[in-house]
């Protein structure tokens, strides 16, 4: 697990991402975990709940999979690829503060066998430099906005 902090934010580079919705896609196999970026954590505030679909469940990239309640925001958790859930993590249903403590690794929220991997993986962030740069660039342009502190 490689990661880096940029602009305060932890990134894992090991993983694609979908910095509009702010979720994280880690590919092992034929399956991919999918759960929310730091910078996604920090702009929604202390999370009070999560709810996640069942495993068997279809998703397609860009619909609701599940849904979360926040300080700062309430509102749909979107997939980041399209395919069938095969494992959701009901310890964040839970504990939702396991994302806000631990998003790239205890707050996890589902698995998806991929039905298009390499269509919907080629739409996200991914590469070392890629990943640097593109999160840089938000968190630069959330702070312009009033969304993050200095």
């Amino acid at each position: 697990m490689t990661s880096r902090i940029v602009k305060r934010f932890e990134v894992r580079l090991d993983r694609f991402y979908d910095l509009t919705h702010h979720m994280w896609v880690l590919v092992s196999g034929d399956t991919a975990r999918v759960g929310m970026d730091s910078l996604g954590v920090e702009t929604s505030g202390t999370l009070a709940h999560v709810a996640i679909g069942e495993a068997g469940n279809t998703v397609a990239a860009g619909n609701a999979f599940g849904s979360l309640e926040a300080e700062k925001y309430v509102g749909p958790l979107v997939a980041p690829l399209s395919g069938k859930v095969i494992a959701v993590n009901h310890g964040v249903e839970r504990n939702p503060g396991l994302v806000d403590m631990d998003p790239y690794d205890e707050g996890w929220m589902v698995e998806i066998e991929p039905s298009d991997a390499d269509s919907d993986l080629a739409r996200l962030v991914s590469g070392e430099d890629e990943i640097v740069e593109a999160f840089g660039k938000k968190v630069t342009e959330y702070r312009l906005e009033g969304v993050l502190a200095e």
